[in-house]
């Protein structure tokens, strides 16, 4: 849903997230420069129940054997092969690519929106590399119809609630092993790993 870098995301922390301000500041590690995500209401909701069951630690996502850690970057990839989706059908960055294209083909964003969201160097009108503009207002309306867009793909879809696996630390690897359909395995995944 926030369609990041699957490092970044793996290295998430609370510290850097505001949900009543409904945004992430962190930085970007291939640049080095500070970047703001806008977050979508649903993904406000998604933390907000994930907070009871990491709130406590550094990381959004901590490492199954270490907390003190962020979870291994192979969490992610054994969750979606758990799920069925082989490493020729979609890897964890690929999620980026498929949110770049569904929002310029398919919800008409304007691209340099999306490469800003996407902590991407923006060239100006005049072709000069690294815009500083930030166009918050438009991502924070862009990152909000790709939440909407993503609920409404499937609408008969379950989204799986994290606080239902009894009392377990939420692990994204564990939430995604349990018995569920392809498409809300699917949706799962847009939802936390996007």
């Amino acid at each position: 849903m926030v369609f990041i870098r699957p490092g970044e995301l793996r290295h998430a922390q609370w510290a850097d997230i505001d949900l009543d301000g409904a945004q992430w500041r962190y930085t970007v590690t291939k640049t080095g420069n500070q970047h703001i995500v806008p977050l979508a209401t649903q993904a406000v909701e998604i933390l907000r129940e994930l907070y009871p069951l990491t709130g406590q630690e550094r990381y959004v996502f901590p490492g199954a054997r270490n907390t003190a850690r962020p979870m291994s970057d192979n969490a992610i990839l054994a969750a979606m092969r758990r799920m069925g989706i082989s490493k020729q059908e979609m890897t964890s960055h690929g999620f980026r690519a498929m949110a770049r294209t569904i929002l310029d083909e398919v919800l008409g964003v304007r691209p340099d929106y999306i490469e800003h969201q996407l902590a991407h160097a923006v060239r100006d009108p005049l072709g000069r590399a690294y815009n500083r503009t930030a166009h918050l207002p438009e991502r924070r309306v862009m990152m909000q119809a790709w939440a909407n867009y993503l609920d409404n793909l499937k609408p008969s879809a379950q989204v799986l609630a994290i606080g239902g696996l009894m009392g377990k630390r939420a692990d994204p690897a564990d939430i995604l092993s349990e018995d569920i359909t392809f498409s809300q395995a699917t949706r799962c995944t847009l939802q936390y790993f996007s």
